[in-house]
């Protein structure tokens, strides 16, 4: 395992079908980009229920097939958009195409703490498997977090 990961199981991540399908089908639609987006639900204790994945644009200069960027305006909105429809802003995901679902050190480096960084692999167009991750700031490491209530049938 990677010097800058380490594994926890305190935080549970919960994904309803419907943010599941749109994670992946915008994952394959972007292959072979990274693709990002943003994730919404709830957040009570060690639990967080994501209910709703809402694809962002990667505006990422340059080679996108290694990296993606998101406009910070476009954080902004996803800030206003969880006020006012009264959602928490859980994180982001994005996707390793024909890599892993592990985070590298640039996704360390833009992580924040507290957010959910779910990475889904896209092997040759489709999806092959989904994990996710939180910084420890303390540390500067990630860990971990166990994913339940995942709909498996893609």
């Amino acid at each position: 395992m990677e010097t800058y990961l380490i594994k926890s199981e305190t935080t549970t991540l919960k994904i309803t079908p419907e943010a599941y399908h749109t994670m992946i089908e915008h994952g394959e639609s972007g292959f072979p980009n990274e693709i990002c987006g943003f994730l919404y639900g709830k957040y009570s204790g060690d639990e967080k229920l994501i209910t709703l994945a809402k694809p962002a644009e990667n505006v990422k200069e340059g080679d996108q097939r290694r990296r993606f960027e998101i406009d910070p305006r476009d954080y902004q909105r996803a800030e206003v958009f969880a006020l006012t429809e009264g959602f928490d802003f859980l994180g982001i995901y994005h996707t390793h195409p024909n890599h892993p679902a592990i985070p590298s050190i640039h996704d360390l480096k833009q992580a924040m703490p507290v957010f959910s960084y779910i990475i889904l692999s896209i092997q040759e167009g489709k999806f092959d498997h989904i994990r996710s991750w939180q910084i420890d700031d303390q540390e500067n490491k990630f860990f971990e977090e166990n994913i339940t209530n995942l709909n498996q049938n893609g």
